[in-house]
């Protein structure tokens, strides 16, 4: 069974500092996205997370990875079927809420 690490640089939600995306790319034989950030840290993401949080297709193939033009705080993934996943910084850098307790 493998243990499930959390990246040491991602910060709670609403903590981190916005910086923008300086490249994006899809690593087909990781199946994952490999995002870079104008400070020099990079993220590993992984496809299935992207997909769930968009409601993507599980037979969409990725087409083509489009960073955001304006303020590069962002990508979209273009999938064969016509849907687009869109993904913010915020989604890259930061650890999602825990579950509130009863």
């Amino acid at each position: 069974m493998k243990s499930k690490t959390q990246n040491p640089l991602k910060v709670p939600f609403g903590t981190a500092k916005g910086v923008a995306i300086r490249n994006v790319r899809f690593l087909q034989w990781e199946d994952a996205f490999d995002v870079d950030f104008e400070d020099g840290v990079s993220f590993l993401e992984p496809h299935a997370t992207i997909r769930k949080a968009n409601k993507i297709a599980p037979s969409a193939s990725v087409e083509s990875v489009e960073l955001e033009n304006d303020l590069h705080h962002g990508f979209f993934v273009h999938y064969d079927n016509g849907q687009t996943a869109e993904v913010s910084w915020a989604f890259i850098r930061e650890l999602p809420p825990k579950p509130a307790r009863k």
